[in-house]
């Protein structure tokens, strides 16, 4: 009867390490995925952060002005700039900045 009773609980230790090894396993699975995927976004965002600082710092900005559109580009005045809003079918036009209501 004793050697029923250590084989019965041998035998289901032994499923009970299957069990929670191939939980284990599949939990490691998904944590490698997620890190994964967290490092290809990390580098993603790195590379947009960079083409961002890089292309929109000003003296970029002044260079690509003078490059590409140095014939087509004017400065202006900004209380000279309007909004335009359409409602109800009616056009109105009003100033962009609120400098004199202050």
């Amino acid at each position: 009867m004793k050697k029923y009773f250590y084989g019965f609980l041998l035998i289901g230790l032994i499923i009970c390490t299957t069990l929670v090894k191939n939980s284990t396993k599949n939990i490691d699975q998904k944590i490698f995925e997620s890190k994964e995927n967290i490092r290809l976004l990390r580098d993603r965002y790195e590379l947009v952060l960079l083409d961002y600082n890089y292309l929109s710092s000003p003296k970029k900005l002044s260079e690509y002005q003078e490059k590409y559109f140095d014939n087509y580009l004017i400065p202006i005045n900004i209380e000279k700039i309007k909004k335009i809003h359409f409602e109800d079918g009616f056009t109105i036009i009003e100033k962009f900045s609120n400098k004199d209501e202050k």
